[in-house]
């Protein structure tokens, strides 16, 4: 069973995960990065360009906090893209020492999600803050505008867009405005819009364009997707 809750801190979301023993949650791409909870280790997952199917990690409750797109990056201390379809342990990019008294710290809470939401505003109150430029980005993209609209607003060439998007995001603007597209398709699919309605409304040319998104991205199409996580 899933379950989340916002956050304190600005965009992110809280979430805890229980999953049956001998099977394994698919997360899907959706531009964010999270601090995770699993197993008793402090994880980061990073940007995901598909479907990421956890392996050898099966059952069990998980935690985690889920920042906004552009957000996480200057928090950790560490470019996007170098976590691109990654799940590294926090001790590789912060001290060994510091991570095992967080790591304490979050196995002795009773809520290990607001454990990690105190991390994570601790660490802010001690880096520089996010990108804003990109964050408005992010935010053009997350209401459906192009890639081109979207580089106009922020005054920056294509080529400087693109950069800077990898180090925000983990990647360029039109893979980040492919995954927010289905991400938005698939809101309204639950919400019981018709595929052929809901692709339009997304931004798709129409349902088949929506299909093939789901299966580059996911690995799988929306009605097996829906019938396993509804």
């Amino acid at each position: 069973m899933y379950e989340e809750r916002a956050s304190r801190f600005d965009g992110a979301t809280l979430w805890t995960l229980r999953v049956p023993e001998g099977s394994a949650h698919p997360v899907l791409p959706d531009g964010c990065m999270d601090l995770l909870w699993i197993g008793g280790r402090l994880l980061v997952a990073g940007p995901d360009t598909h479907a990421h199917v956890p392996d050898g990690v099966t059952g069990g409750r998980y935690a985690g906090i889920r920042f906004a797109p552009g957000t996480a990056p200057a928090l950790l201390g560490v470019p996007a893209h170098e976590l691109r379809d990654r799940r590294v342990g926090l001790a590789d990019l912060w001290p060994s020492a510091l991570v095992r008294d967080l790591t304490e710290r979050v196995a002795e809470a009773p809520d290990p999600a607001a454990a990690l939401e105190a991390i994570a505003l601790r660490r802010a109150a001690d880096t520089t803050p996010p990108d804003p430029l990109m964050r408005s980005v992010a935010a053009h993209l997350g209401e459906g505008r192009s890639v081109a609209d979207t580089a106009r607003s922020a005054g920056l060439g294509a080529r400087r867009l693109h950069r800077r998007s990898l180090a925000a995001f983990g990647y360029g603007p039109k893979t980040l405005a492919r995954i927010l597209r289905l991400r938005r398709a698939l809101a309204l699919v639950r919400s019981g819009t018709p595929y052929a309605e809901a692709a339009v409304m997304a931004g798709c040319t129409d349902q088949a364009h929506l299909a093939r998104e789901m299966r580059d991205l996911t690995g799988t199409t929306l009605t097996a997707h829906l019938r396993a996580d509804p």
